[in-house]
Protein backbone atom coordinates (compact mmCIF):
# COMPACT_ATOMS: atom_id res chain seq x y z
CA UNK A 1 0.00 0.00 0.00
CA UNK A 2 2.98 2.14 0.60
CA UNK A 3 3.71 2.45 -3.30
CA UNK A 4 0.30 3.15 -4.07
CA UNK A 5 0.09 5.74 -1.13
CA UNK A 6 3.49 7.22 -2.66
CA UNK A 7 2.09 7.52 -6.02
CA UNK A 8 -1.34 8.81 -4.97
CA UNK A 9 0.67 11.69 -3.19
CA UNK A 10 2.90 12.18 -6.21
CA UNK A 11 -0.19 12.71 -8.26
CA UNK A 12 -2.02 15.43 -5.94
CA UNK A 13 0.86 16.89 -5.66
CA UNK A 14 1.42 17.19 -9.36
CA UNK A 15 -2.79 18.33 -9.63
CA UNK A 16 -1.93 21.21 -7.17
CA UNK A 17 1.14 22.03 -9.49
CA UNK A 18 -0.92 22.23 -12.30
CA UNK A 19 -3.74 24.20 -10.86
CA UNK A 20 -1.83 27.20 -9.10
CA UNK A 21 0.15 27.42 -12.52
CA UNK A 22 -3.30 27.66 -14.04
CA UNK A 23 -5.83 29.52 -11.76
CA UNK A 24 -8.34 29.58 -14.19
CA UNK A 25 -8.62 25.84 -14.13
CA UNK A 26 -8.58 26.02 -10.35
CA UNK A 27 -11.69 27.58 -10.38
CA UNK A 28 -13.46 25.98 -13.03
CA UNK A 29 -12.93 22.66 -10.83
CA UNK A 30 -14.08 24.58 -7.66
CA UNK A 31 -17.06 25.53 -9.61
CA UNK A 32 -17.53 22.16 -10.46
CA UNK A 33 -17.49 20.84 -6.78
CA UNK A 34 -20.09 23.34 -5.47
CA UNK A 35 -22.74 22.62 -8.54
CA UNK A 36 -22.69 19.16 -7.36
CA UNK A 37 -22.68 19.92 -3.62
CA UNK A 38 -25.25 22.60 -4.38
CA UNK A 39 -27.54 19.56 -6.84
CA UNK A 40 -26.98 17.24 -3.31
CA UNK A 41 -27.91 19.81 -0.93
CA UNK A 42 -31.22 20.30 -3.22
CA UNK A 43 -32.00 16.35 -3.27
CA UNK A 44 -31.22 16.13 0.41
CA UNK A 45 -34.19 19.16 0.81
CA UNK A 46 -36.16 17.97 -1.64
CA UNK A 47 -35.77 14.15 0.18
CA UNK A 48 -36.22 15.43 3.49
CA UNK A 49 -39.43 17.66 2.36
CA UNK A 50 -40.61 14.34 1.17
CA UNK A 51 -40.15 12.65 4.47
CA UNK A 52 -41.67 15.32 6.14
CA UNK A 53 -44.95 15.20 3.84
CA UNK A 54 -44.78 11.50 5.36
CA UNK A 55 -44.92 12.05 9.14
CA UNK A 56 -47.58 14.85 8.55
CA UNK A 57 -49.31 11.95 7.28
CA UNK A 58 -48.58 9.54 9.94
CA UNK A 59 -49.32 12.16 12.35
CA UNK A 60 -52.53 12.92 11.25
CA UNK A 61 -53.68 9.05 10.90
CA UNK A 62 -52.35 8.71 14.47
CA UNK A 63 -54.33 11.57 15.48
CA UNK A 64 -56.92 9.86 13.49
CA UNK A 65 -56.86 6.88 15.72
CA UNK A 66 -56.09 8.14 19.00
CA UNK A 67 -59.43 9.96 18.52
CA UNK A 68 -61.53 6.66 17.27
CA UNK A 69 -60.05 5.37 20.23
CA UNK A 70 -61.04 8.26 22.55
CA UNK A 71 -64.81 7.30 21.36
CA UNK A 72 -64.60 3.92 22.18
CA UNK A 73 -62.94 4.39 25.90
CA UNK A 74 -66.02 7.05 26.39
CA UNK A 75 -68.22 4.77 24.94
CA UNK A 76 -67.17 1.92 27.47
CA UNK A 77 -67.09 3.62 30.08
CA UNK A 78 -70.57 4.88 29.86
CA UNK A 79 -71.68 1.38 29.08
CA UNK A 80 -70.54 0.59 32.43
CA UNK A 81 -67.70 -1.73 30.45
CA UNK A 82 -64.58 -1.65 32.36
CA UNK A 83 -63.46 -4.95 31.08
CA UNK A 84 -63.21 -3.08 27.62
CA UNK A 85 -62.52 0.65 28.88
CA UNK A 86 -59.34 -0.03 30.58
CA UNK A 87 -57.44 -2.11 27.36
CA UNK A 88 -59.25 1.30 25.42
CA UNK A 89 -57.23 3.93 27.19
CA UNK A 90 -54.27 1.79 27.28
CA UNK A 91 -54.63 1.73 23.68
CA UNK A 92 -55.51 5.43 23.34
CA UNK A 93 -52.53 6.30 26.00
CA UNK A 94 -50.26 4.12 23.40
CA UNK A 95 -51.04 5.78 20.46
CA UNK A 96 -50.68 8.83 22.28
CA UNK A 97 -46.92 7.80 23.03
CA UNK A 98 -46.52 6.62 19.50
CA UNK A 99 -47.96 10.36 18.22
CA UNK A 100 -45.43 12.25 20.35
CA UNK A 101 -42.65 10.76 18.98
CA UNK A 102 -43.89 10.94 15.04
CA UNK A 103 -44.36 14.59 15.94
CA UNK A 104 -40.40 15.17 17.15
CA UNK A 105 -39.46 13.01 14.61
CA UNK A 106 -41.10 15.44 11.87
CA UNK A 107 -39.41 18.60 14.13
CA UNK A 108 -36.46 17.04 14.03
CA UNK A 109 -36.69 16.78 10.11
CA UNK A 110 -37.87 20.19 10.12
CA UNK A 111 -34.93 21.34 11.90
CA UNK A 112 -32.32 19.35 9.26
CA UNK A 113 -34.27 20.77 6.69
CA UNK A 114 -33.72 24.77 7.99
CA UNK A 115 -29.52 23.22 7.85
CA UNK A 116 -30.09 22.17 4.39
CA UNK A 117 -31.55 25.73 3.39
CA UNK A 118 -28.99 27.17 5.58
CA UNK A 119 -25.90 24.91 3.84
CA UNK A 120 -27.81 25.50 0.66
CA UNK A 121 -27.63 29.30 0.73
CA UNK A 122 -23.72 29.12 2.04
CA UNK A 123 -23.16 27.32 -1.01
CA UNK A 124 -24.65 29.55 -3.56
CA UNK A 125 -23.11 32.26 -1.83
CA UNK A 126 -19.40 30.67 -2.24
CA UNK A 127 -20.05 29.66 -5.72
CA UNK A 128 -21.03 33.64 -6.46
CA UNK A 129 -17.87 34.50 -4.76
CA UNK A 130 -15.87 31.82 -7.30
CA UNK A 131 -17.76 32.96 -10.24
CA UNK A 132 -16.40 36.32 -9.68
CA UNK A 133 -12.97 35.60 -8.51
CA UNK A 134 -12.96 33.24 -11.80
CA UNK A 135 -14.36 36.36 -13.97
CA UNK A 136 -11.86 38.32 -12.64
CA UNK A 137 -9.45 35.91 -13.37
CA UNK A 138 -10.11 35.30 -16.61
CA UNK A 139 -10.59 39.10 -17.25
CA UNK A 140 -7.31 39.45 -15.46
CA UNK A 141 -5.56 36.59 -17.86
CA UNK A 142 -7.31 38.16 -20.94
CA UNK A 143 -5.76 41.65 -20.09
CA UNK A 144 -2.39 40.24 -19.69
CA UNK A 145 -2.54 38.31 -23.24
CA UNK A 146 -3.66 41.52 -24.60
CA UNK A 147 -0.86 43.42 -23.41
CA UNK A 148 1.92 40.21 -24.32
CA UNK A 149 -0.09 40.55 -27.74
CA UNK A 150 0.56 44.39 -27.62
CA UNK A 151 4.08 44.34 -26.46
CA UNK A 152 5.51 41.19 -28.71
CA UNK A 153 3.10 43.58 -31.65
CA UNK A 154 4.87 46.55 -30.79
CA UNK A 155 8.47 45.01 -31.02
CA UNK A 156 7.37 43.10 -34.02
CA UNK A 157 6.25 46.32 -35.40
CA UNK A 158 9.36 48.08 -34.66
CA UNK A 159 11.68 45.34 -36.33
CA UNK A 160 9.42 45.58 -39.54
CA UNK A 161 10.06 49.24 -39.25
CA UNK A 162 13.42 49.15 -38.62
CA UNK A 163 13.90 46.78 -41.46
CA UNK A 164 11.47 48.84 -43.67
CA UNK A 165 14.03 51.81 -42.79
CA UNK A 166 17.18 49.83 -43.80
CA UNK A 167 15.69 48.83 -46.91
CA UNK A 168 14.06 52.12 -47.66
CA UNK A 169 17.80 53.76 -47.70
CA UNK A 170 18.96 51.44 -49.28
CA UNK A 171 16.64 51.88 -52.33
CA UNK A 172 17.11 55.89 -51.51
CA UNK A 173 21.17 55.02 -52.37
CA UNK A 174 20.72 53.11 -55.23
CA UNK A 175 18.11 55.03 -57.22
CA UNK A 176 20.47 58.46 -56.49
CA UNK A 177 23.22 56.54 -57.87
CA UNK A 178 21.02 55.63 -60.93
CA UNK A 179 20.28 59.08 -61.01
CA UNK A 180 24.11 59.92 -60.66
CA UNK A 181 24.43 57.34 -62.99
CA UNK A 182 22.47 58.74 -65.55
CA UNK A 183 23.01 62.57 -65.45
CA UNK A 184 26.78 61.41 -65.72
CA UNK A 185 25.87 59.41 -69.20
CA UNK A 186 23.82 62.07 -70.27
CA UNK A 187 26.64 65.16 -69.47
CA UNK A 188 29.06 62.92 -71.27
CA UNK A 189 27.36 63.17 -74.50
Amino acid sequence: MGLFDDFNRFLENRLEEFLRNNPHLEFEALLEQLREQEEDTLKLIADLQLQEKRAQDEILATAQEIQRWHVRVEKAKAANRLDLAQPAQEREAALLREGNQRWGHMQGLKERITQAKELLRQIQQRRQEVQTKATEAQTNRANYQTQQLWETDGWNRRARSQGADDLEATFQRWETQEELDQLKRNMGR
